[in-house]
């Protein structure tokens, strides 16, 4: 039915197509013709960018103008049990009162007696110029232990005297160059590797597997005093440099007296502070110390570091007021 409707309405308007098409025809033919040529080049680029690093030293001076929020100046102590703590120094603390103040949290909030209380001990690293302290670990006997496990200890060793000491003073295993093939078979898996002087130059295919545990007389795992290398492995506290400046380890029981936890943590703090020369500033930065359940305290550094630096000054001063003397008294004596 579309198509007979189409062409009877075609028949109606064909003699009339000149009026209806007329206008079209005058439009298209003043209409001008389409040239596909390139866009004229930007003339105005330098200008542009003129005028954007202006508007940004606008946005600056606009930012300049703006006042600037200032906090309060941060008062030193709190005067209510409740504050913005952002408007107050963070309170340090003796070592005696937080260790005193993780009793009383545990007291309060009802939790383990004999939790683990931690340490953390943010380094100074840097030296002179560009040089800083390489990471480093260590192992040191407490003065108290809090612990009820033991580490196992290898003793290598091919004198049948030192391997019954050895065996003696709680070895898990003693033994000499035969035990080689079965550590890098991973067939014997102990905590710490100790070793006499003679036979150190039959482990050398050891160094890359043991890496740092690898005896040497700076950890003290390599020496003729069996015993004693048996006592620090078996029963001292390692710790380890972690992300190149902090030192994360655990020091005593909470349930221990004040007076122990505090010795064994001077006795941590004045072994990570060997390992940087005296004639520098402490390795030593901050302390902070906390339970499994409590908040971290930090700590007051005074009487916690070693006196070393304050001896060698005093001793500088009195040799230079020496000296001093001397030089006055050689004129008058001539």
């Amino acid at each position: 039915m579309a198509a007979p409707a189409g062409r009877c309405l075609w028949r109606v308007l064909a003699p009339h197509r000149g009026w209806a098409l007329l206008g079209l025809d005058q439009r298209l033919a003043a209409a001008p013709a389409v040239v596909s040529a390139a866009p004229p080049a930007r003339l105005y680029a330098a200008a542009a960018k003129t005028a954007k690093r202006g508007s940004q030293k606008t946005k600056q001076e606009e930012t300049k103008k703006k006042p600037v929020t200032r906090r309060r100046p941060l008062m030193s102590k709190p005067v209510d049990d409740v504050y913005l703590t952002w408007y107050y120094e963070r309170p340090s603390y003796d070592v005696e009162v937080a260790v005193g103040m993780l009793k009383k949290f545990q007291e309060l909030d009802f939790t383990n007696p004999k939790q683990y209380v931690y340490i953390n001990v943010f380094l100074d690293m840097e030296l002179q110029k560009k040089k800083k302290v390489d990471p480093f670990s260590s192992v040191v006997l407490l003065p108290y232990r809090f612990r009820d496990e033991t580490n196992k200890v290898l003793v290598f060793t091919e004198n049948e005297q030192e391997a019954e000491i050895a065996r003696e003073n709680g070895a898990a295993v003693v033994g000499g160059v035969e035990l080689i093939k079965w550590i890098l078979e991973d067939e014997i898996q102990v905590d710490f590797y100790v070793a006499v002087p003679a036979i150190i130059p039959k482990l050398i295919p050891l160094r890359s597997k043991l890496k740092q545990k690898y005896p040497n007389t700076r950890r003290n795992s390599l020496g003729h005093d069996i015993p004693k290398m048996l006592q620090l492995f078996r029963e001292g506290l390692e710790y380890t440099v972690e992300d190149e400046r902090i030192i994360k380890t655990r020091i005593a029981r909470l349930d221990m007296p004040t007076e122990q936890i505090v010795a064994n943590l001077k006795t941590v703090i004045h072994d990570i502070c060997k390992f940087k020369p005296s004639t520098y500033d402490s390795l030593v930065q901050k302390l902070v110390i906390r339970s499994s359940s409590s908040e971290c305290l930090l700590l007051n550094l005074d009487g916690l570091l070693p006196q070393v630096e304050k001896v060698e000054e005093e001793e500088e001063e009195k040799n230079a007021d020496d000296d001093e003397e001397k030089h006055v008294q050689e004129p008058v004596s001539t």
